[in-house]
């Protein structure tokens, strides 16, 4: 192998397939880049059995070959040359040769007959979506994801489509995130469970996409490709709980307020809260007041009311502060509506002119 290449381009391309690749010790070659020179094409490809990447980079190719290179070597290697624009890349017997106008390394390589096949999904069923709206889907609920695989669909991203919105959901059982994304009309779309270590990886290397993305769905697996990404991630057997039936459908009580003064509120009584992270919220509308209350035995503790509209019944209910406060991330107006409907009810929380968007956090028990 041989090939001249810019190194811009190529630490881009190392740097998101290195994301993925593996850190097996039992299988080495699974840590390391497949690099396939071919027609003016390199393709970088990695994989950790889960998730598998090719990126495809125009490179000049000199002379074709194939070879297997440690990823996080390369990667850092390439990441480091500050002042170097080319590139050249050659092979002699199992060493990978690099060259720049400064520098001249040798990095010890694998065999490529060892390297794992990545899937090749069919486009036929296909569909496409914007990018910035897969991440922004992802991104608006995978902090409700458990993080332990005890249970396979809650460690999940549920992706859904009803005719009109794509709806990703993520819950651990504690607090729900759900979140609506408009489409065009999707004919062979089913549900997806998306894992929740994959999905993270997969907002990482899409983050910054401006244009369409392709996805793919076969059974126990998915591809997304958009210009010269092709990405495969496993997907989870099993049914996401049916969240619908929790969503209260009675309100008792309600709180109007803007999102930053809640914000504000609680860096003030988050430094009071307890070794459970636990906050009481005190809404009484008849007297036109809505407290935060943190105590904590060791340190002291904290009542900071916050300017909000209130109307209903009065209510006293304990939130854990982090599952309360995950969701603000995910709400793009400036105000937010806090809805309850008792004292062992989740609580719902809404941007206010915003319904693609609905968390549900439950209470902890009243002390």
């Amino acid at each position: 192998m041989k090939i001249e290449c810019i190194k811009d381009q190529l630490e881009e391309a190392l740097n998101k397939a290195d994301k993925i690749a593996g850190k097996n010790t039992t299988l080495p070659v699974l840590s390391g880049f497949y690099l396939n020179a071919h027609q003016n094409i390199l393709s970088i490809k990695a994989t950790n059995l889960d998730l598998g990447i090719s990126i495809n980079l125009p490179v000049k190719v000199v002379e074709p070959g194939i070879i297997v290179v440690p990823a996080h070597t390369i990667s850092s290697f390439i990441s480091s040359l500050s002042k170097d624009k080319n590139i050249v890349i050659n092979t002699k017997e199992q060493v990978l040769e690099i060259k720049t106008s400064t520098t001249k390394t040798s990095i010890k390589t694998f065999s490529g007959e060892d390297f794992p096949l990545i899937p090749e999904i069919s486009d036929d069923k296909a569909f496409s979506l914007p990018t910035r709206d897969l991440v922004f889907g992802i991104r608006s609920v995978i902090y409700s994801a458990a993080t332990s695989s005890v249970k396979p669909e809650l460690s999940s991203i549920s992706v859904t489509y009803d005719g009109e919105f794509l709806i990703f959901a993520a819950t651990d059982s504690f607090r729900l995130a759900e979140k609506k994304i408009r489409v065009k009309k999707i004919p062979h779309f089913k549900q997806i469970l998306i894992p929740q270590k994959n999905a993270m990886e997969i907002v990482k290397i899409f983050d910054k996409g401006e244009e369409e993305t392709s996805i793919s769905i076969e059974e126990h697996q998915m591809a997304l490709r958009s210009q010269n990404i092709y990405l495969t991630s496993r997907i989870i057997e099993g049914t996401f709980p049916d969240y619908k039936q929790i969503i209260p459908k009675k309100i008792t009580s309600k709180a109007v307020l803007l999102k930053q003064d809640l914000i504000n509120s609680l860096k003030t009584s988050l430094i009071f809260s307890d070794a459970f992270n636990q906050l009481t919220l005190h809404l009484s509308p008849k007297n036109k007041k809505f407290e935060i209350e943190s105590k904590n035995s060791t340190v002291g503790e904290s009542i900071h009311t916050v300017d909000s509209v209130l109307e209903g019944d009065d209510i006293s209910i304990n939130v854990n502060h982090r599952y309360f406060t995950d969701c603000f991330q995910s709400i793009t107006t400036d105000s937010i509506s806090l809805t309850f409907s008792g004292q062992a009810k989740p609580i719902v929380i809404q941007g206010v002119g915003d319904s693609s968007f609905l968390y549900l956090v439950m209470p902890m028990n009243q002390s």
